[in-house]
């Protein structure tokens, strides 16, 4: 009889403990940082090898919100060990809103008008204005590297020689002409999927549309070479196309400052973010990984 209910106890003891580790959840992870092949790195190597660079390429998802954090805590930590010798530059922010951008760091525009006159992107508000007011409170540089819209919209309608026909006034907002250009697989590809070739004469829409893509990757260049400074680094905010794989933008920047120091970080969704996917090995050289599930911004 004793024997029996020493049975019976252990029997109850063994289902309540496979109950409870049943009821286990997994602990949620923001995110993951690993390098190139997928090592776990920390925060502080990746600012230290960011630290040395002249240009610290960060490709984003534009919706993700850990994306824009992680950003912000970059731009913090860089600003700690670089001080002033530290310029941001954005994607978001086109080429001949410079003067608007100057002034509203200056305190000379209110940010109202400021938002009114520059063009920002919907989101500017939750996901870019951290970084900038961040920039503007601390006295750093910043810059605006995009091509303006209407002339990624003019290549994108006519092609690349359109851009000849521009006035000298607005060809300063240009790199110069004309700018190198070659179609790849990768490119076509990625265009295609985006489902934007649906009429009309299909080649010429494809290429003119690669063609807006490479005139927006060497204003971006262009911009960020004419703004590098010696013992500064620059923290270019971009799109993560515009930098995997030491693509888009860096090759034109590479013709215009050949001897540039460059460290790249990108953007990654996973379904589990514990260890870098084989496809995503070698997209920069650092990787944010990040659930899939996150909540977008946007």
């Amino acid at each position: 009889m004793k024997l029996l209910r020493t049975l019976t106890l252990l029997l109850t003891g063994l289902l309540f403990t496979l109950s409870t580790s049943a009821q286990k959840t997994t602990e949620p992870v923001a995110y993951r940082l690993v390098d190139s092949v997928g090592r776990p790195v920390t925060f502080d190597k990746l600012i230290t090898r960011a630290a040395g660079a002249d240009v610290v390429f960060f490709g984003e998802l534009h919706n993700n919100p850990i994306s824009h954090w992680m950003q912000l805590r970059v731009l913090e930590a860089l600003q700690q060990r670089k001080g002033k010798n530290l310029t941001l530059g954005l994607e978001m922010l086109e080429a001949d809103i410079q003067l608007i951008l100057d002034e509203y760091l200056a305190k000379t525009i209110s940010p109202k008008s400021y938002g009114d006159e520059a063009r920002l992107w919907p989101n500017y508000e939750t996901d870019y204005d951290p970084v900038v007011y961040f920039a503007k409170d601390h006295g750093l540089r910043v810059i605006a590297t995009n091509v303006p819209r209407r002339y990624a919209d003019l290549v994108n309608r006519k092609g690349l020689p359109a851009l000849d026909s521009l006035s000298a006034e607005a060809k300063r907002y240009l790199p110069p002409l004309p700018i190198a250009f070659q179609s790849t697989e990768e490119s076509a590809g990625m265009f295609a999927a985006m489902g934007a070739l649906v009429h009309g004469d299909k080649k010429k829409e494809k290429r003119h549309l690669e063609e807006a893509q490479a005139i927006k990757d060497a204003t971006m260049g262009y911009r960020i070479s004419q703004h590098l400074r010696p013992q500064h680094t620059f923290l270019h905010l971009n799109g993560s196309y515009h930098s995997l794989q030491n693509g888009g933008i860096i090759p034109y920047l590479r013709r215009y400052a050949p001897k540039t120091r460059i460290v790249t970080i990108t953007t990654v969704l996973q379904e589990d973010v514990q260890a870098l996917e084989e496809a995503y090995r070698g997209m920069a050289d650092f990787i944010l990984i990040v659930p899939e599930d996150m909540t977008r911004t946007h």
